[in-house]
């Protein structure tokens, strides 16, 4: 009876699948659990991450993103702010 490791079948993952894979890896999400969610070996990721890097285009597209919508939550919060004292300004009982 042998006892070794099962030989399986032979997975092949195409260029997208694997840039993808390495672009979900981030600061939140470490090698180990992203290849553990996709079912690869995180050996595979591993060396995934050092062909392609650490996703930077992904990574810099999500970035960029991020920045852009902060920027946008910062305008709004400063529009809502002006509004909210217009409409004190003009809720004032007049003198009259």
């Amino acid at each position: 009876m042998k006892t070794g490791k099962k030989k399986g079948v032979r997975r092949r993952y195409d260029e997208e699948f694997k840039r993808n894979a390495v672009g979900l890896i981030s600061d939140e999400r470490n090698p180990s659990s992203v290849a553990e969610a996709l079912g690869i070996d995180k050996s595979m990721l591993y060396q995934w991450r050092k062909k392609y890097g650490k996703g930077s285009e992904v990574v810099d597209i999500r970035q960029d993103e991020l920045s852009m919508l902060r920027k946008r939550v910062l305008e709004l919060e400063q529009e809502r702010d002006i509004l909210k004292k217009a409409l004190s300004i003009f809720s004032r009982p007049t003198d009259v």
